[in-house]
């Protein structure tokens, strides 16, 4: 699972949607999407803006969390059972 922390950076830098649209020129749907966690997918240049509007990394931003941590000999852990 993909999570987006962007509810959480204009929380602690009191921003509205509206705010972010404007500071960034991003659309107001794809703020939307990705404050409520309902995108598909995400452009880069997206990515760029937002972290260069929150003075953040992309980590800060995005973050990939496993969804079944499975682990094999070696103590890897693969979110998808069977694959090298």
């Amino acid at each position: 699972m993909i999570k987006c922390h962007l509810s959480k950076l204009m929380g602690k830098h009191k921003h509205s949607l509206t705010d972010v649209h404007r500071l960034t020129g991003l659309s107001r749907a794809t703020l939307h999407r990705l404050y409520h966690e309902t995108n598909d997918a995400i452009r880069y240049e997206t990515i760029k803006k937002l972290c260069s509007l929150y003075r953040c990394q992309v980590g800060d931003l995005i973050e990939w969390i496993p969804d079944n941590k499975v682990n094999d000999e070696n103590g890897q852990t693969d979110s998808v059972p069977g694959m090298p």
